[in-house]
């Protein structure tokens, strides 16, 4: 078994809220995984959690099956939601920034995907539409050498164009030593590139296995499988 990623009975509450409980997963390199399920059923949190940006409050996370830690983080690249980037700065800057932030950072990769996305890299983030940023956030968080990467909502706010863009960086990104995590609730765009699929729901896995399988065994397409775990969620 080719396993980069193991969660075993992992809980989180934030005072009264129960975000996780009882995850258990198991992700295997050379796979793309959709992490679905609707706004507030506790992606974010899991990613964050495996990210090391937020503790869990019981259960493990084991990469190359060794706890998280700051030697394990250095092997994740983790993109978030928000737009975390200064206003001032040029794209080049950024580039700059992340080239001095991690030693696994490519920077001739990423200014080569950068022209390939038609993102300037004289261009000021404020001037940058929503779906420029939305490739930018991608290609830099492809362009480090990890073994995970956890991209979470990429296609939000992002035109139907530059989704195309971004569902093709990740399909190119992906390699046999290689995980990617897909955490979206706009299932019909991007599930032609999903392996494995992972629905949650508050805070729980409500089904998850191979795309394929899951297709056949309910004769329906993802977004059909979505809508008959989460109904009118």
């Amino acid at each position: 078994m080719n396993e980069l990623l193991k969660i075993q009975h992992l809980s989180k509450y934030y005072y009264n809220k129960n975000a996780l409980n009882d995850v258990n997963l198991s992700l295997e390199k050379g796979k793309i995984y959709g992490l679905l399920g609707p706004n507030g059923s506790g992606k974010t949190t899991l990613m964050k959690i495996i990210a090391g940006l937020h503790k869990q409050t019981s259960g493990e996370v084991l990469l190359n099956n060794r706890p998280l830690s700051y030697k394990t983080k250095a092997n994740i690249s983790y993109m978030p939601t928000e737009n975390f980037f200064y206003d001032s700065f040029k794209v080049k800057d950024i580039v700059k920034f992340y080239s001095d932030m991690y030693e696994d950072f490519q920077v001739e990769s990423a200014f080569n995907t950068l022209e390939k996305i038609k993102v300037d890299p004289e261009f000021s983030i404020s001037k940058l539409s929503s779906g420029l940023v939305g490739k930018l956030k991608v290609a830099l968080a492809l362009s480090r050498n990890v073994e995970l990467y956890m991209l979470d909502e990429p296609l939000n706010g992002v035109d139907v164009l530059s989704r195309d863009v971004i569902i093709d960086l990740i399909t190119r990104s992906c390699g046999e030593n290689k995980v990617i995590v897909v955490s979206t609730h706009l299932v019909s765009e991007i599930e032609k590139i999903l392996d494995s699929l992972i629905f949650l729901k508050d805070g729980t896995i409500a089904l998850a296995g191979d795309a394929e399988e899951l297709r056949m065994s309910r004769c329906t397409s993802v977004e059909g499988i979505y809508k008959e775990v989460f109904g009118n969620d």
